[in-house]
């Protein structure tokens, strides 16, 4: 599979599981497997997000599967930071790295690069934290996003609890910290959805 690639075919899918292609086309036609046909073909095509989120379900193991760069969103509207934090990324993983400034350009984003993780800077006046997490957790495509808090500050359990409620799959205290960014990073794509 090529480095970086976020839609799959049914072949794709089937070296990736070490089914047959027509068991991954019987998956997709009975609805197990999401994704769309090709206009005017029969052809099927799977997004990585979907086929992960799959295997997660049906306890396969994922290792076999190669997802190139871990692809990563920043959502800050202080444009210094989020560049500082990509920047200290870039230096320390082999993350591909996009950074966005407002609600709007991190939904049309989203969609787009198909990260597996999004960042989140609660400080960000130009980002509303709250509406991206519910959006996402609404849109089936994205459910598979990770959606960290860089808090800047530690938090209360109960504002622990609230950010969890609300959508969130945890939080960085630190965000100046790369070793405490990568390390919540690594935890949130690992754990199971």
């Amino acid at each position: 599979m090529a480095k970086g690639k976020n839609i799959l075919t049914t072949g794709d899918v089937a070296k990736i599981c070490n089914v047959a292609p027509r068991t991954v086309s019987k998956w997709f036609d009975s609805g197990q497997l999401k994704g769309y046909r090709i206009p005017g073909s029969k052809d099927r095509r799977i997004p990585i997000n979907e086929l992960i989120r799959f295997m997660k379900q049906n306890n396969m193991p994922l290792p076999a599967l190669s997802l190139g760069s871990m692809r990563v969103v920043i959502a800050d509207g202080n444009g210094d930071s989020g560049s500082a934090l990509a920047d200290m990324l870039n230096a320390n993983s082999d993350y591909e790295v996009k950074i966005v400034k407002s609600t709007f350009e991190t939904a049309a984003i989203l969609h787009k690069f198909s990260p597996q993780v999004l960042l989140i800077n609660l400080l960000s006046k130009e980002i509303d934290a709250s509406e991206l997490c519910k959006n996402i957790r609404a849109d089936e495509d994205l459910r598979g996003i990770r959606i960290i808090a860089l808090a800047n500050n530690r938090l209360t359990t109960s504002e622990t609890a609230a950010l969890l409620q609300k959508g969130f799959d945890g939080f960085v205290s630190k965000p100046g910290d790369v070793s405490e960014v990568i390390g919540k990073i690594e935890e949130a794509t690992s754990s199971s959805s």
